[in-house]
């Protein structure tokens, strides 16, 4: 990541696997970039409740409350709403996707992800708002 004088962008990621963690925290984390972990569904729901982020990164199968479940609870509150929140997980299936979606989910990337496709969502959310283009 460019390292700039921007205001601290903030994500959350709900993983349940350590090694995830670490990993997507090393890989974004730069100084302009803070990444909050959670382990668990319930966690990263009262998380992301109490602060403000600028991304949410969820896993769909996570203990206690699953992804797609805080998703939609994240998705119906109008705290949380508008936080662009995107499924990192395994389950590809285009059921999976489409459950996703339905529960608000902003985009889905599947595991194994590149680094450079997390960093270049960073990219384009610290960005700001996508311009459209006249049609």
């Amino acid at each position: 990541m460019a390292g700039n004088s921007q205001a601290p962008f903030h994500i959350l990621l709900v993983e349940d696997e350590p090694v995830i963690r670490e990993l997507v925290r090393s890989m974004l984390s730069d100084g302009t970039v803070d990444v909050v972990c959670a382990a668990n569904g319930l966690e990263g729901l009262k998380l992301a409740r109490s602060q403000t982020f600028h991304l949410i990164l969820m896993d769909v199968v996570l203990p206690q409350l699953d992804g797609i479940s805080v998703c939609r609870i994240l998705k119906s509150d109008p705290a949380t709403s508008a936080v662009p929140l995107y499924m990192l997980t395994a389950k590809a299936k285009k059921s999976d996707m489409e459950s996703a979606t339905l529960a608000g989910a902003d985009g889905y990337i599947h595991k194994p992800f590149r680094g450079a496709e997390l960093m270049a969502l960073v990219e384009r959310l610290r960005a700001g708002p996508l311009k459209t283009e006249p049609a």
